[in-house]
């Protein structure tokens, strides 16, 4: 079904008053300072793409989209982010086709976002494959287009401009490693995490924070010196966790409900959308900075999709009254800012919440995550009826992974214990019913969650 392009009035920049616009304010350096500990952070990715989904610099699957991708949409659209929060920056990724196609809407669009640039700091670089690169392609092609593409934007910002992170939805532990060693590029978006039954490829087993991938697998997290590969990997968009817990649409919900507009805005209206993007907001910006010493937020927002970007607005200017402090930078900062703190996998993030009642976000029930280098854990309880957590999740690290040796949309790092329970093994338990060596892998991190470990 085609979707219809909201502004087609809005009259096109021109080359001189993009010139001017560059010249009245520059990029915000403030970031430059910043340290990860003590502070908010968001990050908002846009992709701007030809085909819905391009499998291959030659093949697409899905609808054309040229009709929805104007500069009169891009100008929108970027006006939004700056007036829902001024001096903030963004991060615009070009599918190959984006940065390729000739017509005069596709030139026009490149040069605006060049100048957002130069004016406000946003980060440009590329998605290979438009989220689904290593289902559809070879580890060396992923890697070709990846090299191909940096040098297209390069000449197309001029100036020597290198982008510090690529937006990939998911990328392999190769490519991640082809990034950091060839490119010298050490941020990637390079997991959806708990995506699964949904979309064209599952990724599910991550962790939900910034790490360092291993070289077994882009979900596990480096063990050691040998297996590290220095790219920071980042989630593409923060979902509610109780929502995430579901596989697809079980239950007729969605599983990837948080911030993005597709599961709120375009499901539940713009009220109680909003609503429930500030709830997934909240659980970082709340009781996650208390846990964690800093906290992060995410969205991808692609341009194509149909809603008026005056609702990207007002989620905007609700965090800002709500977080005054919030600091909005692009995707490679972050990931630097990260990276500055962390030298190795030290991370050790925990996650509490209680639903917000709108979809899959069951309002009685509270769900508690624990992510380290070792394991991930999730414990899920009914808070109302005070009944005890089960362990809905355990994903040990500290064993060997293996990533798919051909196509395939299946890329999951599927634990003893999986939240989407699409196994007969993913029945949740007590945390007691645990193996001894589960439990004595849990204890080294969290002691207080384990009363009995006999033998260890």
């Amino acid at each position: 079904m085609k979707l219809r392009l909201l502004f087609p009035c809005l009259s096109l920049i021109t080359s001189m008053s993009l010139f001017t616009l560059s010249l009245q304010a520059q990029p915000n350096t403030t970031s430059k300072a910043l340290t990860l500990m003590g502070n908010r952070f968001l990050t908002f990715n846009t992709v701007i793409r030809v085909n819905q989904i391009e499998v291959s610099r030659a093949r697409n699957v899905g609808e054309d989209e040229r009709a929805l991708h104007t500069p009169a949409r891009v100008i929108a659209f970027r006006n939004a982010v700056a007036e829902g929060f001024p001096g903030g920056k963004m991060t615009w990724s070009f599918s190959w086709l984006a940065l390729n196609d000739t017509s005069a809407a596709y030139r026009e669009i490149r040069k605006l976002i060049v100048g957002y640039h130069y004016q406000y700091g946003d980060e440009i670089t590329f998605i290979p494959g438009a989220y689904f690169a290593n289902a559809y392609n070879t580890t060396e092609q992923v890697n070709k287009d990846l090299h191909d593409a940096l040098q297209l934007i390069t000449k197309i910002v001029g100036k020597g401009y290198r982008p510090q992170s690529i937006v990939a939805g998911f990328m392999s532990a190769k490519n991640q490693q082809y990034l950091a060693e060839k490119e010298d590029i050490h941020v990637c978006q390079g997991n959806i995490w708990s995506q699964f039954s949904i979309d064209n490829q599952d990724g599910d087993g991550a962790v939900v924070y910034p790490f360092y991938p291993s070289k077994e697998h882009f979900c596990k997290p480096a063990q050691n010196k040998s297996d590290f590969i220095d790219c920071v990997n980042l989630d593409g968009w923060t979902v509610d966790f109780l929502a995430a817990r579901r596989q697809g649409f079980a239950g007729g919900f969605n599983s990837r409900m948080g911030v993005g507009p597709i599961e709120t805005l375009g499901r539940y209206g713009n009220e109680k959308g909003l609503r429930e993007m500030m709830h997934s907001t909240a659980i970082h910006y709340d009781k996650g900075f208390e846990l964690n010493g800093f906290g992060w937020v995410t969205n991808c927002w692609e341009l194509s999709l149909p809603y008026d970007p005056s609702l990207l607005k007002n989620w905007l200017l609700a965090i800002r009254e709500r977080w005054p402090e919030v600091k909005m930078i692009n995707q490679g900062e972050f990931g630097l800012i990260w990276r500055a703190q962390y030298k190795s996998n030290s991370f050790n993030y925990r996650f509490v919440e209680r639903g917000s009642g709108i979809g899959g976000s069951d309002a009685n029930n509270e769900i508690s995550w624990y992510m380290n280098k070792d394991f991930r854990l999730a414990l899920l309880r009914d808070w109302q009826k005070n009944t005890p957590a089960k362990v809905i999740d355990f994903t040990r690290y500290d064993v060997k992974a293996s990533e798919p040796t051909q196509m395939t949309r299946k890329w999951s790092l599927l634990g003893e214990i999986n939240q989407k329970q699409s196994r007969p093994q993913d029945k949740p338990v007590s945390i007691d019913s645990l193996s001894g060596k589960s439990r004595a892998v849990i204890a080294k991190r969290c002691s207080n969650l384990i009363t009995n470990v006999p033998g260890y």
